[in-house]
């Protein structure tokens, strides 16, 4: 348990990376170890769009954080990864594929905890979903057919909303044409949003599914220097050499040899063409990220560390979206933080995303082609992800929902029945096509590779009352 002293200051420190959480520009921002890769080309490739907007930046106004790099790489409004319309992004001709894509089992057994959680609560006569990071809206096509085919007899007209967190237009032009069906069928509202902060409070219950969204949310990269001290790690140019004679250059994100001929190389000749370099000082972001949580106080001098504040605030924005009461406190008159909380119907939520439940400092990488590249590879058109810390979203909730997890991808699959649900997809198929589902099911949960490398964490606003333990009633399959 923090101390009084302690709980005061994570919350300046929460308070003053809210400001910096938000202060960005609105760019969208939706992917797992900091790792060191060879460039996938011979040749340096040509200077990118992206590429030269940071470049510039940097050379205006000094190195910039991991934050704002990964940032723009991914969100940039015309040239970003999720923005500009000429990448696809998703599938066998984009640089990923998620779960949902592999197997339509994964969005219905998706659907049906949503149900078995709606069910604990009372079955209210409403329910509302949001989902965070859409993708092609495959999950979210697959979650509302279950639950419209499911309830449609005993509660017709039970969905009436369906809100998506999307800043791209690319992405919700193809979200848009994938739910039609189902907004004809069902008259319920489908609303698309910025930020979590449109969507309003509501009466309905309501079901929150962020799949792959948090392991794209811009971080920074910190190193702990001594025992009391931070210094944040950013982003500089291997163009020139370093103003600052106090700064300390670290190696680039590659195997790759950067050697600058002369002050100003043409940038075409210099490949990679980013460096990390260590600051002289600290930052607003190495005093305040390093706070963040309690768990970071007991780390080695020399520790790396990635932290997203934005990752904590959205997490904190998700609980408040659902956290309609508070639990029972195990010592009576006392209260809990934030007694503001907007009346709703309450609800539940999964997150599903690479990562484990501690911190990491060495997961940041990028996609293109389904390869990891280096980091700094064609900056803006390759996807960038780091690992999720689920620790610290679960920080981020604690007082406002029940989390329930992590579990890995696979054991929530296995729990959820996923075997019974392949068995009775492939009764009636051809051979051909029963082989296709089962491999996708493994695929999923396949214990070297997405089984394993996705967790789940799921919440729950608060029911029931806590036992002698201090704990409240645990929720299946968690």
């Amino acid at each position: 348990m923090l101390s009084f002293t302690a709980f005061r200051a994570r919350n300046r420190a929460v308070s003053s990376l809210r400001s910096i959480a938000t202060s960005a520009k609105p760019y969208r921002t939706t992917r797992s170890f900091l790792r060191h890769y060879a460039s996938t080309t011979n040749a340096p490739p040509p200077v990118t769009k992206v590429e030269k907007l940071i470049l510039d930046s940097i050379k205006a106004t000094g190195p910039v954080s991991f934050a704002t790099y990964m940032q723009t790489c991914l969100a940039h409004p015309t040239h970003g990864y999720y923005m500009d319309p000429e990448h696809p992004v998703f599938g066998s001709r984009g640089d990923f594929i998620t779960s949902p894509e592999i197997s339509q089992v994964f969005g219905e057994l998706v659907a049906i905890w949503f149900l078995a959680q709606w069910q604990s609560a009372g079955s209210p006569s409403a329910i509302r979903l949001v989902e965070l990071g859409p993708g092609r809206g495959t999950l979210m096509a697959d979650v509302v057919r279950v639950i419209t085919n499911l309830t449609a007899k005993l509660k017709p007209g039970l969905l009436k909303e369906i809100h998506l967190v999307e800043t791209s237009k690319a992405l919700r032009e193809i979200q848009i044409e994938k739910l039609a069906p189902f907004r004809g069928q069902t008259g319920c509202a489908v609303e698309w949003h910025d930020d979590l902060d449109y969507i309003p409070s509501s009466p309905a219950f309501t079901m929150v599914v962020a799949h792959e969204f948090f392991d794209a949310l811009p971080f920074y990269l910190i190193q702990k220097i001594n025992d009391k001290e931070w210094r944040e790690v950013r982003v500089a140019s291997a163009l020139t050499p370093l103003k600052d004679p106090r700064t300390e250059s670290t190696e680039p994100l590659s195997t790759t040899e950067t050697v600058p001929q002369g002050e100003h190389p043409d940038p075409e000749s210099v490949y990679p063409r980013f460096r990390r370099a260590l600051s002289p000082d600290p930052t607003a972001a190495s005093i305040g990220t390093a706070v963040l949580s309690p768990r970071y106080e007991n780390l080695a001098p020399g520790s790396l560390l990635e932290v997203s504040p934005t990752s904590y605030y959205k997490a904190r924005q998700l609980a408040t979206l659902l956290g309609s009461s508070k639990p029972k406190p195990a010592i009576e008159n006392t209260q809990t933080p934030e007694s503001n909380v907007p009346p709703n119907g309450g609800g539940c939520g999964l997150i599903i995303d690479y990562g484990d439940d501690k911190a990491f400092g060495n997961s940041f990488r990028a996609f293109k082609d389904h390869k990891i590249v280096d980091v700094f590879e064609r900056p803006g058109q390759c996807d960038l992800t780091t690992n999720v810390d689920f620790a610290l979203l679960r920080e981020a909730m604690g007082d406002l929902v029940s989390s329930h997890g992590p579990l890995t991808q696979r054991e929530f699959l296995i729990r959820m029945g996923i075997s019974f649900r392949v068995s009775n997809l492939t009764k009636t198929q051809s051979e051909e096509r029963k082989k296709a589902i089962v491999d996708a099911a493994e695929r999923l949960m396949d214990p070297t590779g997405m089984g394993t490398e996705y967790k789940v964490l799921g919440f729950t606003s608060f029911r029931g009352e806590r036992g002698e333990d201090g704990k409240l009633p645990p929720v299946y399959p968690f």
